[in-house]
């Protein structure tokens, strides 16, 4: 982006909340249904049904509240927003409107320079999802899937806060982080669980009037979101560069074709309709329920990643690594408590060889093979001499291929370190007297040659020798 301007962006997440049935009906929101299997009369607004709200998604969204610092509105009602799609059977979507269930929250992310940045959260209001057209398979048909229809959703709507399409990653990446932690979302972006809408405009550097802004529909993945947000800055850019006018309207990335392109125009920025919903109570609050809600709350990821850092040591990076989850923050700790030396070894571990396996075979922590209690095994083995650590990433590997425990393994292998100071003296004698050439040159100041020598005992030993005895007694010995 030219220095000479500037991009505004806000976000609207869509985080689809983790009931079992739908916001107002019984029926089921579980994914991978046949479709048009999961859709009742309520969500299809058949005449005579009434929709009766699900008190769950009312504690979801109040945990949401709490946990970005924002007010839980005491008072919040439904609305019916107008608008025909095929796939919005009752031609409106029941959300809210004037008075959403949380307002004025916020978040900090850190900005391009690493600074910590306040992002103001507007608002968070619960709405029904609309089914789902289907355009493949069908020839020259299109389908209604309606298994969606009547979905629970918090839309988090985001302050035009953000100036680069890394912050915005950034700051998408804390609220799915947060939805998680708190259990309300799963997050999967993959099913549409976790989905968001982009506002961007941009303005001449130094102007505080907002340009013309456009709104960026229905991404669904984090490196779609930078790509697709970075695409039309530069679009804008270009017709503004070139004489034009930026256009009010709604646009589609297309991954395919790295671009984003028309959906529809947007005469105003709030084109449609609402009333307040005749078949549906305003949700009313009180401060009791609230409080509830509050004693609910787990850790939430940054006091987490301050926790790790004060009473693990941890260093900052390797903490927010760790925190990005949930329950990876739940398996650092596991084995954390039951390895015998420090945290941060532990932390070394997991960040590595752990979460470099989970990505290599595409898993996530929960379906990790090694199990907190078997990997903390394999750091006591490191810890009491047993192995080293080079060895232990033989051993992890076949932990992880199914092959026993790190003592199993190790035994079976005949992995264990030699630790026998005598036998490692009589290799480094071998070893010294195989290379007198290099002896001399160390001899003659150039230490560095110090690893050439471990190289070769380790070499001898097949990695078995305890390095740091390795080590002293090769330095003691090539003294002269």
């Amino acid at each position: 982006m030219s220095g000479a301007w500037e991009a505004v962006i806000g976000l609207e997440i869509h985080a689809q909340l983790a009931t079992k049935s739908k916001i107002f009906s019984g029926a089921s929101t579980a994914y991978g249904a046949s479709p048009n299997t999961q859709a009742c009369l309520v969500d299809l607004g058949y005449p005579g049904v009434l929709p009766v709200l699900n008190e769950a998604v009312v504690r979801m969204a109040a945990k949401f509240g709490l946990a970005v610092n924002a007010t839980v509105a005491p008072r919040s009602v439904f609305a019916r927003k107008n608008y025909f799609y095929p796939d919005l059977p009752k031609g409106y979507q029941i959300s809210q409107y004037e008075l959403p269930i949380v307002e004025s929250g916020e978040l900090h992310i850190k900005d391009a320079d690493g600074n910590d940045k306040r992002v103001g959260i507007t608002r968070a209001h619960l709405e029904e999802d609309a089914g789902k057209s289907l355009h493949q398979g069908l020839g020259e048909f299109s389908g209604i899937d309606l298994n969606r229809a009547g979905t629970p959703l918090l839309e988090i709507v985001s302050e035009p806060d953000m100036r680069s399409a890394k912050e915005a990653v950034a700051y998408m990446r804390k609220i799915h982080t947060i939805v998680r932690y708190l259990g309300i979302c799963d997050g999967n972006m993959q099913e549409g669980s976790f989905r968001c809408d982009a506002n961007v405009s941009v303005r001449p550097r130094g102007q505080e009037a907002f340009g013309t802004r456009t709104e960026l529909k229905n991404l669904n993945s984090f490196r779609f979101v930078e790509r697709a947000i970075n695409i039309e800055i530069e679009r804008q850019i270009d017709v503004i560069e070139d004489g034009g006018e930026v256009v009010q309207e709604t646009r589609l990335y297309d991954s395919a074709k790295d671009e984003t392109r028309a959906m529809r125009s947007k005469e105003e920025a709030n084109d449609y309709r609402y009333f307040p919903d005749p078949d549906l109570l305003p949700v009313e609050i009180d401060a009791a329920y609230i409080e509830a809600v509050r004693e609910t709350l787990p850790e939430l990821p940054d006091a987490k990643q301050r926790r790790f850092i004060d009473d693990y040591g941890l260093r900052p990076d390797d903490a927010a690594i760790l925190t990005g989850s949930r329950a990876l923050a739940d398996y650092f700790e596991a084995v954390a408590g039951a390895t015998e030396g420090k945290p941060q070894g532990a932390a070394n571990f997991v960040i590595g060889d752990v979460i470099g396996a989970l990505n290599r075979d595409g898993l996530d922590i929960e379906r990790s093979p090694v199990s907190a209690d078997v990997l903390a095994g394999l750091l006591n083995r490191i810890k009491d001499n047993t192995i080293s650590g080079k060895i232990a990433k033989e051993v992890f590997e076949a932990m992880w291929a199914g092959e026993g425990s790190a003592d199993e393994i190790i035994e079976a292998k005949g992995l264990k370190q030699i630790t026998d100071t005598s036998a490692i003296e009589a290799i480094v004698d071998k070893v010294i007297e195989a290379n007198p050439g290099q002896v001399a040159e160390y001899r003659a100041g150039k230490d560095k040659l110090i690893g050439f020598f471990v190289g070769q005992v380790m070499k001898e030993t097949q990695g078995k020798a305890n390095p740091g005895q390795v080590n002293a007694i090769l330095k003691e010995k090539l003294q002269g």
